[in-house]
């Protein structure tokens, strides 16, 4: 039994670390910490050499100073621009047929101009010239039986004051002369009817314009009424009176009102600007999209110019000469921080953060008070991440 605890001693000494071994331990564990933070400072100056050999590709912008006006005198600025269409001021026009008809023949093409009371379409008018004939003779007999009753009625009038026949007997001789010049009007209104009937079978332009598309084939039966545009054969637009129409957002509103200058540039011929001026404010917002459509009158449309191109449309405004000479930048370019609003300006292939302050806006400028002089070249659009003093490089334009 005395061996027992001696031996159970001895093993706890073998499980026991010596003083020894624990610096050792330490010692590895502390060189491991070591290594890896050379490694991590080696792989950290490594990537910030081969950022510094790579700059950052940016895209930049000029920053442009307002022209001054003379002393007295107004500058137009845009306070706003956004994308619609062109349009006709007497939107689209419809013709269709009075009478029914089988469509005999076209007199126009599409893309024809054509002046108010031209003939467009022609009806098969074989019977309706028929219908005339008849109407024209029907009226022919009527006078012939008018003339008749006028001659019997003048006799019966005659023997009447004779004492030959009697008033019962002339009254009716007085009716029948009445009732054969009643159908004498009967017959000529019947004429007249015809008549216009015939000449709707030839669609004329109810004013000068453009034939925009033909809405049925030749040979093709056309008959008035019926569902919407059934009956219609022809569409036109006038094109001299072309508006422009563009939707503007309700926070936008304000800078929009009668009267105000206007300029359109059709996406078809960028190099093209034409003056307008606002004509037409819609009266009812749309709630879907939150916007107010507004037309603007073309003021000299010419051939280049058909409704349903789209085109930019900037709306002016008068600044006075004491506001012109004002630094604009593209709102593109304007950044902001818990700082304020800034700018990255580039100075010989580094960008520096440029603290500014911003004035009135001007469409997709906004005006800059303090911080650019104008002549500078600035960050504009989407740019990666930057610092200041960082290198970059303007990227290619397109």
């Amino acid at each position: 039994m005395s061996d027992a605890p001696e031996q159970l001693r001895q093993d706890l000494s073998a499980l026991r670390l010596s003083r020894d071994d624990v610096p050792v331990a330490r010692r590895s564990r502390r060189g491991l910490v070591i290594g890896i933070a050379i490694a991590l400072v080696v792989t950290a100056l490594v990537a910030m050499r081969f950022a510094g050999g790579r700059p950052a590709v940016v895209q930049v912008a000029p920053v442009s100073v307002m022209p001054p006006a003379a002393a007295g005198q107004t500058t137009q600025v845009p306070v706003l621009s956004g994308a619609g269409y062109v349009v006709s001021a007497d939107r689209y026009i419809s013709i269709g047929v009075r009478v029914a008809g089988r469509i005999d023949r076209y007199v126009v093409e599409e893309g024809d101009h054509v002046q108010e009371g031209d003939a467009l379409v022609q009806l098969d008018a074989r019977e309706y010239k028929a219908a005339v004939e008849r109407a024209d003779a029907n009226l022919v007999l009527a006078r012939a039986n008018a003339n008749l009753a006028e001659q019997q009625l003048r006799r019966m009038e005659s023997l009447g004051r004779n004492g030959i026949v009697s008033r019962d007997e002339l009254d009716v001789r007085r009716a029948e002369a009445a009732s054969a010049r009643a159908r004498v009007g009967q017959a000529t209104a019947e004429l007249d009817q015809t008549r216009v009937a015939l000449e709707y079978t030839t669609l004329r332009a109810p004013r000068g314009g453009v034939i925009l598309a033909k809405l049925k084939e030749v040979g093709e039966i056309a008959v008035p009424g019926g569902f919407s545009g059934s009956g219609d054969l022809i569409r036109m637009a006038n094109l001299q009176s072309l508006r422009g129409q563009v939707d503007v957002t309700e926070a936008e509103l304000a800078k929009i009102h009668i009267g105000q200058r206007a300029e359109v540039v059709p996406d078809a011929h960028p190099d093209k600007r034409y003056a307008a001026h606002v004509v037409k404010l819609y009266p009812q917002v749309d709630k879907q999209k939150g916007t107010l459509r507004v037309e603007v009158q073309i003021e000299q449309p010419d051939d280049d110019l058909w409704p349903d191109m789209s085109a930019r449309i900037t709306f002016f405004e008068p600044i006075e000469a004491a506001a012109s000479g004002a630094v604009l930048v593209p709102r593109s370019a304007m950044r902001t921080d818990d700082a304020g609003a800034f700018a990255w300006v580039v100075d010989d292939g580094t960008v520096h953060r440029t603290p500014v302050t911003l004035g009135s806006d001007f469409a997709d400028d906004v005006q800059v008070t303090s911080g650019l002089r104008g002549g500078e070249e600035i960050v504009v659009g989407d740019a990666p991440p930057l610092t200041d003093g960082q290198r970059v490089q303007p990227a290619a334009k397109p």
